[in-house]
């Protein structure tokens, strides 16, 4: 229960910030946190398909 509350209060601080930040940099920084999590699925399956294969 605490952790859900302080994910709450972290995303309002997130929101508080995108609020103010101008358009352009909160699209450039979606668009890098996107590529980041991508990249990031794109290894996860390739791990587990090397782990999968080798058992």
């Amino acid at each position: 229960m605490l952790f859900l509350v302080a994910a709450l209060m972290l995303l309002g601080v997130v929101l508080g910030t995108v609020a103010h930040a101008p358009l352009t940099v909160t699209a450039a920084l979606a668009a890098f946190i996107g590529v980041w999590l991508g990249i990031f699925a794109v290894r996860e399956r390739l791990g587990r398909r090397r782990q999968s294969s080798a058992h």
